[in-house]
This record gives structure tokens, C-alpha cells and sequence, in this order.
């Protein structure tokens, strides 16, 4: 039994705004700062901005405040993307018997599995798991539970929905380092529905071409797995003493260190099957930044037009976390390109350093 996606589904705050309107909202004049934003290869994200202050830019947030936008908008998302995952795949609400919540821009207890099922009305002795704190890598470590569990639960419900409200995670102290993340990240929800379904083989069994299931609904065959502990610190999410807020850090070095290990776990991902890079027709990776998906296209060789949809949904959505490759899947599928035989990388990074993928056929 093979773990297929059966449906895709995303969702975004009401209200969105180009890199320009933010610099004006917040009255940003530096031209260092500016830069950031307007060279960014983003165009519009949807955020959550507290109001005004008077005619001044929008008041600072507390830590509670933060938090409870978290929850608030986070759950909001979280309700859009599950209901329409569910009207994609063709399921209910009472067909979910396995629901995993996936977040990094904030903590509750209980988490958003609990408090999507009792919002959502999902079956109280349904399955759950809270996935919190991996940060953009960490969607694709809750789909490998995902598709365990429905590998060992064969023809029952699985979802995973990756919830990240980015704009309760800022920091506006108009220093370089947090105008880089927040010139960056967006909000937004991504659902992901699995269930396992017969497929004929893994790869290897038999011609690769011939392709392992059907030409909408991608089976899920392995997933592979590398940290970079020389580079732990590169991407951190961590207490601001100054600010009396939690903060996320880049490492200017992150896209090389992403970029030089990329190669290494493409190869781990396709070892014992009879696949080559040049085999993969589609790729669907992290909307991490520019510089990132450039350090990911040249070590692995791809085109521009392999990383389109990578492109496009940094472009219209800026950096959303755990769910970006999930808006990316979402784009492939409606263009309907994927046939059978077809192989796809799903690939997502994060702190750790860590580098995540996934290997499906169609």
C-alpha cells in the first residue's frame, strides 16, 4: 500500500501588501532596508499588521499580543486550508481520522490539532500530532508521519495542515538583521490530505518509466533526511532580551551552506533506485528566498523553468514556512503537466541546518 496525496489546499490572510506598502506603512527610510525589500524577488505576501498608531506607522506588538495573533489568524488559515483540502480530495470532516498541525511562529498548549478539532468538529478520538518548532524544513517531517500512519491505516483519512502566522514572529527594531526576515516571510496555511491506496511497486521493481499510480494523485515512495551540525545556529528562533520578544535570525551564509549539501541529499533520497536527477520531471522546493533557490538550481543543475513554481509562490506569497512547498505542489497540480511515469522531488530546508525531501511518482 502506497500513501498517495489525494488533495491540496491553501489559504491566506484577507489582507495582503506589495514590499512597497510595507516600507510606507512603516515609514522605513533607509536605503540599506529598502533594498532588502524591493530586491527581494517578492512582490506581494499576506501579513497581519497591527493598526496604526495615530498618523504613525502601525503600533509594536507585545509578546502576548504576538502570540494571540498566532492563534487567532493561525487557526482562521488553518480552518480555510482544511475545509478546502477536504472539497479537493472529495472527503468530510468525518473522514479524518488522522490529523497532523504543523507551526514555527509561535507556542500553545493545546496546540492547533486540538483546537482545529474542536473548531472544525472533527471526531474527538481522532489521531493527532503537534509539530512545532522545526521551522521551514518541518512540513515535510510531519508528511513522513502523515504517510506512515496512513501506510499502516490503509484506505482511512490523513491530514496535515502546516499553519504559519510569519507576522506574529517580527521583530521591527530597524536593525539589518530582522529587516532581512522581515522583508521575507509571509502568512499562510497549507493542508495536505494522504491516503493510502494499492500501488504495483517502489521504484526499482520494475521500468521506472512506467510510473507507480495514477496521473493526479501522486504516491509518496521514501523521504530522506539531512542535518548540517556545523550550522546549527545559521537559522534560530530565539529570545530577544532587548525586545522582550522572541526573534528569528538568518545567517548571510545559509543559501551556500543549503546550496553545497543539496547535491548530497538528492543522492541519499534516490540510493537503491534505479533514478538519476536528469529522471525527476518535476520539483517542487521551498520558496526559502532568492539567493537560496538560486544556491538550490545551480548545485542541482536545474532551470529556471523546474524552479517556476518555487519562483512564483515566493513571488506571490514571500517565504510561508513549513507550508510553501505545499503551495508550490498546489500550482503543479493545477497545471496538470504531471502524467504517469512522471517522478517528483519535493524538497524543503530549514534550521538545523536541515534539508528534507521526499520522492513521488505518478
Amino acid at each position: 500500500m502506497f500513501p498517495r496525496i489525494t488533495g491540496v489546499a491553501t489559504a491566506s490572510p484577507e489582507t495582503s501588501y506589495t514590499q512597497q506598502e510595507i516600507l510606507d506603512t512603516f515609514g522605513v527610510t533607509d536605503p540599506r532596508v529598502r533594498s532588502l525589500f524591493l530586491n527581494s524577488a517578492i512582490e506581494r505576501r499576506g501579513l497581519t499588521l497591527p493598526p496604526a498608531a495615530g498618523d504613525g506607522p502601525p503600533a509594536a506588538e507585545t509578546q502576548g499580543e504576538l502570540l494571540r495573533k498566532h492563534v487567532r489568524s493561525g487557526l482562521a488559515m488553518g480552518r480555510e486550508a482544511v475545509t478546502g483540502c477536504l472539497t479537493d480530495c472529495g472527503a468530510a470532516i468525518s473522514d479524518i481520522r488522522y490529523l497532523c498541525c504543523v507551526t514555527s511562529t509561535g507556542f500553545v498548549t493545546p496546540g492547533f490539532s486540538a483546537l482545529l478539532l474542536k473548531s472544525l468538529g472533527i471526531a474527538p478520538d481522532c489521531a493527532r500530532l503537534d509539530v512545532v518548532g522545526m521551522g521551514c524544513n518541518a512540513g515535510l517531517n510531519g508528511l513522513s508521519a502523515v504517510a506512515n500512519w496512513a501506510a499502516a491505516h490503509p484506505g482511512e483519512l490523513a491530514l496535515m495542515v502546516c499553519i504559519e502566522a510569519c507576522s506574529a514572529a517580527y521583530v521591527f527594531d530597524g536593525t539589518m538583521r530582522t529587516s532581512v526576515v522581515n522583508s521575507l516571510f509571509g502568512d499562510g496555511a497549507a493542508a495536505v490530505a494522504v491516503r493510502a491506496e494499492p500501488a504495483p511497486r517502489a521504484p526499482g521493481d520494475a521500468d521506472p518509466a512506467a510510473g507507480p499510480g495514477g496521473p493526479t494523485s501522486p504516491a509518496i515512495l521514501r523521504f530522506s533526511s539531512r542535518i548540517i551540525p556545523d550550522a546549527i545556529d545559521a537559522m534560530r528562533y530565539d529570545w530577544d532580551d532587548d525586545q522582550g520578544k522572541f526573534s528569528f535570525h538568518l545567517d548571510p551564509q545559509v543559501p551556500y551552506v543549503v546550496g553545497a549539501h543539496a547535491e548530497l541529499s538528492l543522492a541519499r533520497l534516490l540510493d537503491g533506485t534505479p533514478l538519476r536527477a536528469s529522471d525527476i520531471a518535476h520539483w517542487i522546493v521551498h520558496s526559502g528566498g532568492k539567493k537560496v533557490i538560486d544556491a538550490v538550481r545551480v548545485n542541482l543543475g536545474l532551470t529556471r523553468h523546474d524552479l517556476r513554481h518555487t519562483t512564483g509562490v515566493l513571488r506571490d506569497h514571500g517565504n510561508v514556512s513549513s507550508g510553501s512547498f505545499l503551495f508550490s505542489c498546489r500550482r503543479l497540480l493545477d497545471e496538470g503537466c504531471a502524467t504517469p511515469g512522471d517522478y517528483g522531488v519535493l524538497m524543503t530546508m530549514g534550521p538545523g541546518s536541515t534539508i528534507e525531501m521526499a520522492l513521488v511518482g505518478w
